[in-house]
């Protein structure tokens, strides 16, 4: 079954400390591009998270956004003792610089060397951020598989509408059909007074060669190939709806190979009725394009 390249999907998790949202959503595009906003510090998320959109995913520009925060109401702070020595260390030769220069520093206190930048870490996660990141990685495959799920029944309605647009293409074409049938007799008795006319009016016209180039008309005028093509691109296209595969692009391909036997019906109709018959074909095959431009 087919799927569509539009989807969406979103959930919330936590871990430890830390507490997230996911926004995943798709729409057309003709290739798989990927925007992925994640946080940089949590080192090989976006790599893992791209493999597993690839692997799940064909076509489509594909956004995902995760909002991460953290809960400091009741935070887990470590003192970085190595920062602290190094402090106390810069400290003490300050104070001995200063001295040695006639300058009297104020004391400082705990709460000043606390304040420094790194003196404090908020939790092990921060020193290492695997565990996180391997959570937020278990986390995604749910939320990506409920994704595909929603581009599944999407593309299901889409095949509902697609089939449809088959069926009507199909019965114009029939009616096509029966009125190519229909103007047969019609057409050869025009053809059979064109040429008494023109021998009659023509002197010295070759016969033969008169025959030949009305015949080469009556030729041009026949829609038979157009007639035959159109229904095996019908078949070809339902073929294509029932595969559980990318089929996007043969699709496209295809509606544009729908359109040109469409044209050439219409260019060689020399009817009223055949020419509404080819513009209703017409009409309904750009209805299909704009379906099959959200099909993977």
């Amino acid at each position: 079954m087919i799927r569509s390249m539009t989807g969406f999907a979103s959930g919330k998790g936590a871990f430890g400390p830390h507490s997230w949202t996911w926004e995943l959503r798709s729409v057309n595009g003709k290739g798989l591009d990927m925007r992925l906003r994640v946080p940089d510090w949590l080192t090989g998320l976006e790599a893992a998270l791209r493999s597993q959109i690839s692997k799940a995913l064909n076509r489509g520009n594909v956004t995902l956004s995760l909002k991460l925060s953290r809960d400091e109401t009741a935070p887990d702070l470590a003192l970085n003792e190595t920062a602290m020595a190094a402090a106390l260390t810069a400290l003490a030769r300050t104070q001995e610089m200063a001295a040695a220069s006639g300058v009297t520093l104020a004391p400082s206190t705990a709460a000043d060397l606390i304040a420094i930048k790194g003196m404090l870490d908020a939790g092990s996660e921060v020193d290492d951020p695997a565990p996180l990141v391997e959570q937020l990685t278990k986390e995604f495959a749910p939320l990506l598989a409920a994704f595909v799920d929603m581009r599944q029944t999407e593309g299901k309605a889409l095949a509902d509408i697609l089939d449809g647009q088959l069926t009507q293409v199909s019965q114009l074409t029939e009616q096509a059909a029966d009125l190519a049938e229909q103007r047969k007799d019609k057409t050869a008795e025009a053809l059979r007074e064109n040429l008494a006319r023109v021998l009659d009016n023509a002197q010295g016209a070759d016969p033969d060669r008169v025959a030949q180039e009305l015949a080469l008309i009556a030729v041009k005028s026949d829609i038979t190939e157009e007639i035959d093509r159109l229904k095996a691109h019908v078949v070809a296209a339902r073929d294509l709806l029932s595969q559980d595969a990318a089929v996007g692009r043969k699709l496209d391909f295809l509606m544009q190979e729908f359109n040109r036997e469409a044209n050439t019906l219409c260019s060689k109709a020399q009817s009223a009725d055949l020419t509404s018959v080819g513009l209703e074909l017409k009409a309904v095959i750009d209805q299909m394009r704009e379906q099959v431009q959200n099909v993977e």
